[in-house]
């Protein structure tokens, strides 16, 4: 298999009210690619920030069947990584890359 690079990894930061909240307990969550594996988020985490992981918990949240317009279809799959930072360390979402 190809190895993914750390751009590929990291797809988005999700920023809702239970991420935000979540962020005062030095954790982040980020959307992931579906095949990237706990190790591969934490050097990518590391890699792009320059911050210490200290632990990575993934879910994987199943599509949905939705109906727009009259037309059934299903959502793809996202996985989800909460991502918890060394203490003292910092990620600001809002500035980007």
């Amino acid at each position: 298999m190809k190895k993914l690079s750390a751009y590929d990894v990291i797809v988005s930061p999700v920023i809702t009210e239970k991420a935000t909240l979540v962020s005062e307990a030095n954790q982040i969550i980020f959307n992931v690619a579906p095949r990237a594996t706990k190790t591969e988020i934490k050097a990518a985490v590391e890699q792009l920030f320059k911050v210490k992981v200290t632990a990575v918990n993934t879910l994987v949240r199943k599509g949905k069947l939705k109906t727009f317009r009259g037309r059934r279809a299903l959502q793809s799959d996202t996985k989800k990584a909460i991502v918890t930072l060394a203490e003292g360390q910092h990620i600001d979402i809002s500035t980007g890359l």
